[in-house]
C-alpha cells in the first residue's frame, strides 16, 4: 500500500485498526444471501484477507502491548479518545444537541489541558460523560438509510451510509495533523490489544464469524444511532436473524 502523504497514511493506518472487529477466524458455512449483503461473496472473500493479515500481524503485536501496565495502557486509550474527540462535538453540533455539543466540546479542553494531553480523564470526574458521535450517526439522525453492508480491505465493517465518516472522522481527528507516524501505528495496536478478549469470545461461540460480525457491527450502529436505547423490534429482527444463522449452519 502505497501513502502519498503523512496525513493519507495516517488515515488508512489508523481505520486499520478495525481488523479486530472483522474477526479471526475462518468463515463458516456459507448461507442465503442477506438482502442488505448483496455483495457477501466480495465482503466475505476481504474478510478472510483481513483475518490472514490480523493474525500474522496485529494479534503478536498486540499479545505483547497487553503485558505493558494496565495504568499505561489505559493513559494510551485516553490519549487517542481525546484527539478524536472533536468529531464528537461537531456531530452533537450537526444533531441539533447543543447542550451536548458544548459539553463535550469543554470535556475535550479540559482533558487536552488539565489531563495533560487527553492522558487522563478528568472531565468524567467533573461530571462531564464522555460520548460517541460520528458522521454515519448524524446521517441516520438526517434520515438516511444504512444501505449495503460492506467489508472493506483494512477498515473492516462499514455500511454505505457509515462510509463518509471514514473520512470526516479523520478530518476532525487532531492527530491527522500532526507529522507522527509512531502514533498511528501505536493507535493500531492499542485498538487491536483493547478488542483482543472480545474477539476471543466471539471467535469461540460463533457458528459463522462473518455472519456474527456483520450483525453485531449492525446492532452496535443502531445502539449508538439510538443513544443507547434502541426499539425493542430492532433486537427481535436481531434475534430471528441469529436463529436463521445458526438453523443453516446446522443443515
Amino acid at each position: 500500500m502505497t501513502c502519498l502523504s503523512i496525513r493519507s497514511c495516517r488515515i488508512t493506518l489508523a481505520a486499520a485498526a478495525v481488523f479486530a472487529l472483522s474477526g479471526c477466524a475462518t468463515t463458516g458455512t456459507t448461507t442465503a444471501v442477506d438482502p442488505n449483503d448483496p455483495w457477501e461473496p466480495a465482503n466475505r472473500t476481504t474478510y478472510v484477507i483481513n483475518d490472514t493479515l490480523d493474525q500474522a500481524v496485529l494479534k503478536p503485536v498486540s499479545d505483547l502491548y497487553l503485558k505493558l501496565p494496565d495504568g499505561v495502557r489505559k493513559s494510551v486509550r485516553n490519549f487517542f479518545d481525546n484527539a478524536a474527540y472533536p468529531g464528537t462535538a461537531l456531530n452533537q453540533l450537526l444533531q441539533g444537541k447543543f447542550k451536548l455539543a458544548m459539553e463535550d466540546s469543554v470535556r475535550f479542553v479540559l482533558n487536552s489541558t488539565l489531563g495533560v494531553a487527553g492522558l487522563f480523564d478528568v472531565s468524567s470526574g467533573l461530571g462531564l460523560e464522555r460520548h460517541e458521535e460520528d458522521f454515519g450517526q448524524t446521517l441516520a439522525v438526517w434520515g438516511v438509510g444504512d444501505g449495503n453492508f460492506i467489508n472493506y480491505p483494512f477498515f473492516g465493517p462499514n455500511s454505505v451510509r457509515d462510509t463518509p465518516g471514514l473520512v470526516t472522522g479523520a478530518m476532525t481527528n487532531v492527530l491527522t495533523y500532526t507529522p507522527l507516524f509512531p502514533l498511528t501505528v501505536l493507535e493500531i495496536v492499542d485498538t487491536r490489544a483493547n478488542l483482543d478478549r472480545a474477539i476471543e469470545l466471539r471467535d469461540e461461540s460463533a457458528v459463522d464469524p462473518y455472519i456474527f460480525t456483520r450483525e453485531a457491527y449492525r446492532q452496535r450502529r443502531n445502539f449508538l444511532v439510538h443513544d443507547g436505547d434502541p426499539p425493542l423490534d430492532d433486537f427481535d429482527d436481531f434475534d430471528e436473524d441469529e436463529d436463521e444463522d445458526e438453523e443453516d449452519g446446522e443443515n
